[in-house]
């Protein structure tokens, strides 16, 4: 039997609630039929924001939400996206299907958007296409509070108070869509863009720099040596199985594509540390966070739909990867203090799908929405024994656990069980910790498992009592392929 061990003894640092954000681009039907319908459509909408939609994403605890790219975001010239409607500029979407965007959700639908979330905001600004003062005069639209251009223009569109960013994105994937640039380069580019990216009155903005895509560990290092004034660093990386084809199927997948998928989700665990020690040579003092704003499997899309759309289907495979996922990123915290998974809706690892005025919940939803009590928590030391598996030349464990406490003393302890096949059990004993209760709730089922519009609930989290309680922990088996979520309470 597996032991594991949580130390309440050992408090290593807060698990920003940010951690569990979503990311939003202009991409495929994740704003347009996903969050954002015409206010005069008979979906149920307040604003043009789909009400459904909306309560889903309160319910799981949503804390931030980036846009608008993502690529997108370095071809986004903010000033088409105000004012009247009927008048805004129509573009195509050269990065994302070819299709036509007509700039009808901007800006001010965005602060609309996570005003009805209860979410904070993470603009992402044009580096790519835009120039200096643009991005200046947008910072200016949207947080100044006073006598200027920008803050008469969007009083005129109907807004006169100013809004609140909490983070800005100077560019996106600048080593890529975002300019093709060398780090050297783009170092010197944030040094001057993010110069005018200006705090107005109280508020303090959260910059973002362009960090590395995977293992460039060439990127961070160049970043972190010569940028300047930066809040943050972002990481990218993308779960893609890629074993007998390019991506590979959402629904099928034999045991080697499911192994595969795993391990490469476990790579997070060594690209977040590896980074996290070249940002420690600079910053030993952990100022700049490390933001993975993009992260999630990425399959190929689903059979008869656009190509450029990114649409694919969730399985109990994309839960297991959120889990143990969101599990790294806890046990990270002191440096990782905002993730984006990718993306919200429609579009790769999303945690609604939407048909019409039809919506369900995927496996992933329900992994964030039982996790969300690790927001704002304190980590605590904890370890798990578990045996290994080997995929993709790596070895990757089979349990994988991350704990956590709040302000009342009450533990949430989170445990992946990445097994296709296997059970597992283990005994828990929690330091100096006087157990009162245990209570807890499951997500499982066959790795194949979905949920489609059809059968909606095939996937859905259910309370869990395979446990015995004793006065310093409990002792559990949990099934193959599962995550679970235990919440102990002290005398």
């Amino acid at each position: 039997m597996d032991k594991y061990l949580i130390n309440p003894n050992q408090k290593i640092s807060t698990i920003n609630k940010d951690i569990y954000g979503h990311f939003s681009e202009h991409l495929g039907r994740c704003i347009y039929e996903g969050l954002f319908v015409d206010p005069d459509s008979p979906i149920p909408n307040v604003n043009g924001m789909r009400i459904d939609v909306v309560e889903a994403l309160k319910e799981m605890g949503i804390p931030v939400l980036r846009w608008p790219g993502g690529c997108f975001a370095d071809e986004y010239h903010w000033m088409d996206g105000i004012g009247d409607k009927s008048k805004r500029k129509k573009m195509i979407n050269t990065h994302w299907g070819g299709v036509v965007e007509d700039n009808s959700f901007g800006t001010h639908e965005y602060f609309e958007l996570c005003r009805q979330l209860g979410c904070d905001t993470y603009i992402n600004g044009n580096v790519g296409s835009g120039s200096v003062r643009e991005m200046n005069e947008w910072v200016e639209y949207m947080t100044f509070d006073g006598t200027s251009p920008m803050a008469q223009l969007r009083k005129e569109n109907g807004h006169a108070e100013p809004w609140k960013i909490k983070y800005f994105g100077v560019g996106n994937e600048n080593w890529g869509c975002g300019g093709n640039m060398l780090p050297d380069y783009y170092a010197n580019v944030y040094r001057r863009y993010q110069t005018y990216v200006r705090n107005y009155g109280s508020s303090r903005i959260l910059k973002v720099a362009c960090g590395p895509n995977d293992d460039d560990y060439n990127w961070t290092d160049t970043l972190m040596k010569h940028a300047r004034h930066m809040s943050a660093l972002s990481l990218h990386y993308y779960t893609v199985p890629n074993v007998y084809k390019w991506r590979g199927k959402a629904l099928e997948f034999d045991s080697v594509e499911y192994e595969t998928t795993i391990s490469k989700a476990y790579r997070m665990e060594e690209l977040v540390t590896r980074h996290g020690e070249i940002m420690n040579r600079y910053d030993p003092q952990k100022r700049v966070s490390l933001v993975v704003d993009e992260w999630g499997t990425w399959y190929d899309v689903e059979e008869g739909t656009n190509p450029g759309f990114l649409y694919q289907q969730n399985t109990m495979r994309d839960a297991i990867v959120a889990g143990l996922t969101l599990n790294i990123f806890n046990k990270h915290s002191d440096r990782v203090r905002m993730a984006n998974i990718a993306q919200t809706v429609n579009v790769l690892q999303s945690v609604a799908l939407t048909d019409g005025a039809d919506m369900l919940l995927t496996p992933t939803y329900y992994v964030f929405k039982m996790y969300k009590d690790h927001q704002n928590n304190t980590l605590l030391g904890s370890y798990l024994t578990s045996k290994e598996y080997e995929a993709d030349h790596r070895l990757y464990p089979q349990l994988l656990e991350s704990a956590s406490m709040d302000e009342n003393g009450v533990i949430t302890a989170t445990v992946v069980n990445t097994s296709e096949t296997e059970s597992a059990a283990f005994k828990t004993q929690i330091a100096d910790y006087a157990v009162k209760s245990v209570k807890a709730e499951i997500l499982t089922g066959a790795s194949h498992a979905y949920n489609s519009f059809e059968t909606k609930d095939s996937v859905k989290t259910r309370s869990f009592d395979a446990f015995t309680v004793s006065g310093d922990g409990f002792e559990t088996e949990i099934p193959a392929c599962s995550v679970v979520k235990f919440t102990v309470s002290h005398e």
